[in-house]
């Protein structure tokens, strides 16, 4: 689960290493009645501002840009009974139609990007498990 404050990995060439998560979009709380923080898994998108990149980055270090999450520490359920974990939290900059901003995708992504149609992701990785 990624929630605010977590440092994530890009796994992409954008240039950007690593960003720090300050919001999840799209995700309430999710107890009713209780006061929860929203938490983003895999497949979900965040805005998140960068704080380590190449010199070549082509993205601005002073703005905040959106990723999508390709893997997480915590394991995901899947409708079969089985869970997927990850070594890694990691994300995918994103633009404004949700396409990637890079062209390369570096380790493996989780087979729920599909299901949420990041097709473009999906193809760019080496292994999809």
């Amino acid at each position: 689960m990624i929630q605010q404050e977590t440092m994530v990995e890009i796994a992409d060439n954008s240039g950007v290493k690593t960003a720090l998560c300050i919001k999840v979009l799209g995700r309430g709380g999710s107890r009713k009645g209780k006061y929860t923080r929203p938490a983003a898994t895999v497949g979900d998108v965040i805005c998140v501002a960068i704080k380590k990149h190449l010199p070549t980055c082509k993205l601005d270090d002073k703005k905040v840009h959106k990723c999508v999450i390709v893997r997480t520490k915590s394991p995901v359920r899947r409708p079969d009974g089985s869970y997927v974990r990850f070594d890694s939290n990691a994300a995918v900059m994103i633009d404004a139609d949700g396409n990637p901003v890079g062209t390369r995708i570096f380790g493996v992504v989780a087979r729920e990007l599909r299901e949420k149609n990041y097709m473009k992701i999906v193809s760019l990785a080496s292994e999809v498990v």
